[in-house]
């Protein structure tokens, strides 16, 4: 049997597990709160870490606006009509379904509540370290690295960075091992995973003599279009009490009153903005050049976006237009779904801002401010030091677009500036480390803009907050003080199923280091054996709940990474529900991942990676940015794909089973050790549930439910008695070429005529490429070729004449599944 065609039924045959396996390992950005899908009666897991590393290939419209954890509602007003819009994946497989589709915007504003607490933006990114493939300097053996030999390109590094952004490991290391210092191959590994992870090679950054921040990314997907997204580091956070809303107020009114931005409809630009919790974004989609732009329209765009943030002016007849706006959309967002989010965050973070700082605001304070109290706001937060500018798109020549840049903004806000003492980075506390400094070309040596970058010695009296969002979290740690919150219980008469989110809250880690991105690869090959194990559990029986929904991920918009596990059942089987899905949790945190399925869920991942690396020049301009912006928040290090496969690649060489179930059991302690003196304290746990359910025979009845009832139904899943995952072993081939050829001599396949009209025996279409062909035991074959798949194909024919292939198949599905793999694999063969 060939190889492709034995990898295709290989993985056919583990029901279902390369596909679980790729949806889980870089899941698409799927809806916040879905429970419509395809496996709404299983098992889900989303691990995300909000687009970590680098953006996805997948093709993309419109961006799609972040919701409350990035991956709940967010409201876009277009030409007067308001539709609800969900986030979707960087990370996922061909995700195009997810995001919006380029639209014309006149009238647009991106805002409000974005607010869904439950799931957040994926994304564990696909990436891998190439410094672990530099033989020469890392001395494992040979054996463990020869998947892959890829050259990266070394980033550019500028005058402020430690050192340049290579794939290959620091020479520190390979003198120290040239010395003989090292006592073992251990020492050697924690060396290398102790190295920094490389910088994007294309990415660059500056900054101005007035504190205003910018990348530049040159991208050519779409070709000779941009986009430019200028994000002012201030939302509804920083409202006081009495200015609750005020921020988006102000988006509207700067957005919308903006005369440049007007000018800009009729050449080809989209424009739009957002306001959310730590800043407010306006963003400008635009071709290259028109006719009337003399050959460049970045200027004119980069104009607009400086009148919109630093120069609006706050006219009574336009506050007006857009109080009654805004008064309009408050009441279209009143929705159940957006009420239960909201109920998710108060719950969350009660003991902050967060809890009571919605964008979207209040109504009697929205109804009461004049021209006089915005503009203090404003004047307040909107000042260049306090705002980033990112360009990604068909840009050329970076010393240009840096000129165009200092030749809008650079004037702006100097004059009231006033400087002192020393600064931090450009990029403040939590992101100096992102990107290189500026450098001339994609891959030049880097030179420093003496005349036009900010002095290092002098800062500005206005300057943005090193954390963001300025909150204090009560963090889920082991051993963490404090008293366990009782469940709580929002009821409301349009809920119909019963839903319950157990959270835990923990410091965002920063990927910064080889050593950091292994621990979220281990995180993840431990999180994704959830969906397969009750998928094969539960499929053949009736399961207590509709979905269950494990997701961990970071969420820059909130300053924390959050563990949410949500159940969701009718309500009558509510208490089952959460027994069983407690009692799964916990048989997987207390006796982990077996060998097969940390193999299994590994190579679906590298396999994963590596296709995303090889799409590396179709990622979309607006991916890249939204993924930039994200890393930026959350203090993750940016890489292109190729380097992340690479990173990914040596990073995966040095993964074991126990240190994959020792990292994996920590981030279940809430649920599996619930109740435990040293288990972390869940930082809430909310139930959702209706007023009145309907009972058979008694008709509509009150839904009672106590945190009490609660309680118990997760002890009762403590207490139940589990068994370790028994191994399973996934053979390589399922039948012996042997036994192929023994077959192909008995059953002697042959193609017969097409129909019974015509002696034909194959018949194809020059258009579509598809050839129709009739096996002997009248079996209609079509099928069309793809270089290599022609000999894969004729084994699958066989394989169907023979009727072999029903004692590899136990159904249809798989059968396709099988199918699918197949042409996959040959695609990429050839």
């Amino acid at each position: 049997m060939s190889q492709p065609m034995a990898m295709a039924m290989a993985m056919a045959s583990s029901a279902t597990t390369s596909t679980a396996c790729a949806s889980l390992l870089f899941p698409p950005h799927t809806n916040s709160r879905t429970t419509n899908s395809p496996y709404s009666t299983r098992f889900h897991v989303r691990f995300r870490n909000n687009r970590l590393f680098f953006p996805s290939s997948s093709p993309s419209g419109r961006r799609t606006h972040k919701a409350i954890h990035g991956g709940g509602f967010g409201l876009r007003r277009n030409k007067g009509d308001v539709t609800w819009k969900r986030s979707t994946s960087f990370f996922g497989e061909l995700a195009t379904k997810s995001f919006l589709l380029p639209q014309q915007h006149t009238r647009s504003c991106t805002s409000c509540c974005r607010a869904s607490a439950t799931k957040r933006r994926t994304s564990f990114p696909r990436f891998v370290l190439g410094a672990f493939l530099d033989k020469s300097s890392f001395g494992l053996s040979k054996s463990r690295f020869q998947r892959r030999s890829a050259q990266i390109p070394h980033a550019t590094v500028g005058p402020d960075e430690p050192h340049a952004a290579s794939t290959a490991w620091p020479d520190g290391i390979s003198e120290k091992q040239d010395l003989g210092l090292f006592d073992s191959e251990r020492e050697r590994i924690e060396e290398c995973l102790n190295s920094e992870l490389p910088y994007h090679p294309k990415l660059h950054r500056g900054q101005l003599k007035n504190g205003l921040r910018y990348l530049i990314l040159p991208n050519k997907v779409p070709p000779n279009r941009f986009e430019a997204h200028l994000e002012v580091h201030a939302g509804s956070i920083d409202e006081e009490d009495d200015e609750q809303g005020i921020a988006h107020m102000i988006e509207h009114v700067a957005f919308l009153g903006s005369k440049k931005r007007e000018k800009l409809l009729g050449t080809g630009a989209r424009s739009n903005a957002y306001t959310d919790f730590h800043h407010t974004v306006f963003h400008i989609h635009a071709p290259t050049s028109t006719k009337d732009s003399d050959g460049d329209l970045l200027p004119f765009v980069l104009d607009a976006l400086n009148e919109i943030a630093f120069q609006p002016k706050f006219l009574a007849s336009r506050i007006e237009k857009e109080r009654r706006a805004i008064l309009s959309e408050l009441q279209m967002m009143n929705t159940i779904e957006y009420r239960v989010d909201c109920q998710l965050l108060q719950h969350l973070h009660s003991e902050n801002k967060l809890s009571k700082r919605f964008p979207i605001g209040l109504e009697e304070q929205i109804k009461k401010w004049d021209a006089d109290k915005i503009r203090k706001f404003h004047e307040r937060w909107y000042f260049p030091a306090n705002a980033t500018l990112y360009i990604v798109g068909d840009i050329d020549n970076i010393t240009k677009t840096v000129y165009q840049i200092e030749a809008v903004f650079g004037q702006t806000g100097v004059d009231n500036e006033k400087s002192s003492v020393t600064t931090p980075s450009a990029f403040g506390a939590v992101a100096s480390f992102l990107v290189p400094k500026l450098s001339v070309g994609l891959g030049g040596n880097s030179v420093e803009r003496s005349a036009n970058t900010i002095d290092q010695s002098k800062v500005f009296n206005k300057e943005r907050q090193a954390v963001r969002p300025p909150v204090k979290h009560n963090w889920s740690l082991p051993g963490s003080s404090g008293d366990l919150k009782p469940p709580q219980i929002f009821q409301h008469e349009l809920l119909q199923n019963f839903s319950i989110n157990m959270f835990c809250k923990i410091p965002v880690n920063r990927v910064q280091t080889f050593n950091d991105l292994r621990n979220v690869l281990m995180k993840r090959i431990f999180l994704s054996a959830l969906h397969f194990r009750i998928n094969t559990r539960y499929k053949s029986s009736n399961p207590p709940f509709t979905s269950v929904e494990l997701d961990h991920s970071d969420s820059g918009r909130e300053g924390c990474t959050v563990t949410t596990l949500t159940i969701t059942a009718e309500p009558k089987n509510w208490q089952n529900a959460i027994t069983v899905a407690v009692q799964e949790v916990r048989r997987l945190k207390e006796f982990g991942v077996t060998q097969g399925e940390l193999t299994r869920y590994l190579d679906a991942l590298l396999k994963d990676s590596e296709h995303l690396a090889a799409m590396i020049d179709n990622v979309s301009s607006v991916d890249n940015l939204d993924f930039i912006m994200e890393s930026d928040a959350l203090g993750h290090r940016v890489m292109d794909q190729r380097q992340g496969h690479e990173c990914l690649l040596a990073v995966a060489e040095t993964v074991t089973l126990e240190e994959v179930n020792s990292v994996g059991a920590k981030v279940l302690e809430f649920i599996a050790d619930f109740g435990k003196p040293t288990a972390p304290l869940p930082a809430a746990i909310v139930a959702c549930v209706p007023t009145k359910v309907h009972i058979e025979g008694a008709g509509e009845t009150e839904f009672k439910i106590s945190p009490t009832e609660i309680t118990d139904a997760m002890k009762a899943g403590l207490d139940q008695p589990i068994m370790p995952e028994p191994e399973l072993e996934v053979p390589k081939e399922l039948v012996q070429p042997s036994q192929l050829e023994d077959l192909k001599k008995e059953r002697k396949p042959a193609f017969i005529s097409v129909s019974s009209e015509t002696d034909v025996t194959k018949l194809h279409d020059e258009e579509t490429g598809i050839t129709q062909r009739r096996l002997a035991n009248g079996i209609p074959v079509n099928y069309k070729v793809y270089c290599a798949s022609l000999l894969c194909s004729y084994y699958l024919l066989f394989l169907l004449h023979t009727n072999v292939i029903n004692a590899w198949v136990p159904n249809a599905m798989t059968l396709w599944r099988c199918i699918l793999n197949l042409v996959r694999l040959v695609r990429e063969e050839s």
